[in-house]
């Protein structure tokens, strides 16, 4: 394959060669900051692949910045962040530009071992002489309160397979490859909203100048970084148990996510309906062992509920369906991130008015409903905006 990785080579230079997003609300932020504002760093957080790290460096490039990036999971203590964050936050650009400091993957600083790191973030953040902007996944963890209170957000969207299709596109035709539309659609979905894990696609399967649809069609079962295709072929398509038990060894996306996968795919797969009942027999015992360990924190459960997803259900079957089964993410695992986005900003809010009224944060979210109605009130909802410093996505969960 050999040269640049096409996810440098092709990043975009300027905000109007970033599909998907729009970058406005983060360039007024760059070009009117001050020193002296209250919010002086911005939180840009949504799923892997969207775009919120390379939309940074695109308006450094439009806006002739100089860009700074530490990245939080390999500078996470509390003397990590401030030798590298907290001098280039006061001193000046060696070329004379001004510049950006780009704290990249912000869930990279992870529990006790990183003990100091947030609370050094939040005091750069405060003396910072320079913008700062920040990158995550998930904002509403409540270990990052205090950078979220001194952050503008921004959420970012999951790109649409269009988006992730007119990227691939733009750069099929600048690498003249011979592709049809269907095969880099067929790509495009495959990957799930990640424009990055689509454009290492690209490039892997189109060596020879040529987008072929029996080498995408091969996408799901080569080994890569332990993505969920992958391991449903482990589980659908093997008959040998040790195999199968191991699926999700290394994959990242948590039970619930697995459950859905499964329950979208299972249908497509087993086609004789004593191989089906079977697997969904295995698929709600596995269910019920989730609903104890929620209910009485019996996490030795877990074992289970892996051995019942993985090896209980490629056992279901009689023998494996040989015909090739193009698999793909349920809109639910979405739906599902968008929800418990929601449900983390309701957390939140309510974390800073019991902070404020000496009240239980539980006894606050049951009763943030009435807080909704009364913010219709704009003389109310003024004074509540400056009381809890609430920023511009709290304001608008209250709204709507």
């Amino acid at each position: 394959m050999g040269g640049l990785p096409w996810i440098r080579k092709y990043s975009p230079t300027n905000s109007g060669e970033v599909i998907g997003q729009d970058l406005s609300i983060l360039k007024s932020f760059i070009l009117n900051y001050n020193k002296n504002q209250k919010k002086k760093s911005m939180l840009i957080y949504g799923p892997s692949g969207c775009g919120k790290t390379l939309s940074v460096y695109a308006l450094a490039d439009e806006l002739d910045l100089e860009i700074i990036e530490m990245n939080a999971s390999d500078y996470r203590t509390r003397d990590q962040i401030n030798n590298i964050a907290g001098g280039a936050s006061k001193q000046k650009s060696l070329f004379g530009k001004q510049k950006i400091i780009l704290i990249d993957e912000l869930d990279g600083i992870a529990g006790r071992q990183d003990y100091g790191g947030i609370a050094a973030l939040a005091a750069v953040i405060k003396e910072s002489a320079f913008p700062i902007m920040i990158t995550a996944n998930n904002p509403y963890d409540s270990k990052f309160a205090k950078i979220r209170n001194k952050s503008e957000l921004v959420q970012f969207k999951a790109l649409e397979t269009n988006d992730i299709f007119e990227i691939l596109k733009r750069i099929a035709d600048k690498e003249k490859i011979k592709y049809s539309s269907r095969g880099l659609k067929i790509l495009a979905r495959r990957n799930a909203g990640d424009a990055r894990a689509a454009i290492n696609d690209l490039q892997i399967l189109t060596a020879n100048k040529c987008l072929e649809k029996k080498a995408i069609d091969e996408l799901s079962e080569r080994n890569r970084t332990d993505n969920m295709l992958n391991a449903l072929v482990k589980i659908f398509k093997s008959t040998d148990i040790n195999i199968a038990a191991s699926a999700f060894d290394n994959v990242e996306e948590d039970f619930d996510q697995r459950f859905l996968w499964l329950d979208e795919n299972l249908p497509k797969e087993y086609t004789k309906p004593k191989d089906l009942a079977r697997a969904y027999d295995k698929l709600s015992k596995a269910d019920v062992y989730r609903g104890r360990i929620r209910r009485w924190q019996h996490w030795r459960f877990l074992s289970y509920i892996n051995n019942l997803l993985t090896a209980g259900i490629a056992m279901s079957k009689d023998k494996k369906n040989k015909e090739f089964v193009r698999y793909k993410p349920t809109g639910r695992i979405l739906k599902l991130w968008w929800a418990k986005q929601k449900n983390m900003k309701k957390k939140a809010i309510a974390e800073k008015i019991a902070k404020r009224t000496h009240t239980n944060t539980k006894e606050m979210i049951k009763n943030i409903d009435y807080l909704k109605i009364m913010f219709k009130n704009k003389d109310f909802a003024n004074k509540l905006i400056k009381e809890l410093d609430l920023n511009r996505e709290e304001v608008e969960w209250l709204i709507n």
